[in-house]
């Protein structure tokens, strides 16, 4: 029940190293922002740094030059262009309608929410002393909102443990898979003595009964060290390492 966590931070290159000092050196869970970045450097991680890369600028200048498509917006005004967006439902006098939520909604596609468009890293690791701890690290969704925050810095969303059952890592589409804390339920499920495999099955079918176009899996790990992948929308490979194995094992699991 120790957590860390920062979001919405720029010109910090490392950040998984500024949440652990959150953590360590702070009474707080959770640092956004600037000034998450002032704190993070501040307590001696470089920067600021430039991180836009090469690569990155021609991915943003291509999308540009694509009218800002495919975005993460709907429901606006404009639809096909950069902006600036309305809502779609703006009267002529500047008031905002109100309506019914779009149940067809939980449906929608997200077909740009991919292995190649993020890049999330999960780990969980168990020491000799049976203490678990569990990260994640992630640039984020590409051609996100500006602001947007993901799974990546929620507790129960993308990581959880306990020592007293076992730990979860999670990655996919962030903004669906975080409005279910998949793996607090996996963890939780284990604490009432589901094994790995059905925890992590029962809380990717959860997401999939109410979201069935999303994308994203999950690995579970009990204390023993017991380990299983669950997933949906794509083929899911996790890595294991153990003392008793001479290199690191991967699994794949299919949907």
């Amino acid at each position: 029940m120790e957590v860390g966590a920062v979001a919405s931070m720029r010109y910090v290159r490392d950040g998984i190293k500024a949440a652990r000092l959150v953590m360590q050196y702070t009474q707080h869970t959770m640092l956004v922002g600037e000034q998450a970045s002032i704190f993070a450097i501040s307590m001696g991680l470089p920067g600021p740094t430039n991180l836009s890369s090469t690569e990155s600028l021609e991915k943003w200048a291509k999308w540009k030059e694509s009218n800002c498509q495919p975005n993460f917006r709907k429901d606006v005004s404009p639809a096909d262009s950069c902006g600036p967006y309305h809502p779609e439902h703006a009267l002529a006098s500047g008031k905002i309608t109100c309506s019914m939520a779009n149940l067809d909604g939980l449906n929608e596609s997200r077909p740009f929410i991919d292995r190649r468009n993020h890049d999330t890293i999960a780990m969980a690791v168990i020491d000799t002393m049976g203490h678990i701890a569990a990260g994640t690290s992630t640039n984020g969704a590409t051609f996100k909102i500006p602001g947007r925050v993901g799974d990546g810095p929620i507790a129960g969303s993308s990581a959880y443990a306990d020592a007293e059952v076992g730990a979860c890592g999670a990655t996919g589409d962030g903004d669906i898979m975080m409005r279910f804390l998949p793996c607090y339920q996996v963890v939780e499920s284990m604490r009432r003595g589901m094994q790995p495999e059905l925890a992590a099955k029962d809380a990717i079918s959860r997401i999939a009964n109410k979201y069935p176009d999303f994308t994203g899996a999950v690995f579970a790990v009990n204390k023993d060290g017991a380990h299983a992948g669950a997933c949906h929308g794509w083929t899911f490979q996790y890595s294991v390492r153990n003392p008793g194995m001479d290199d690191v094992e991967v699994f794949t699991v299919l949907p």
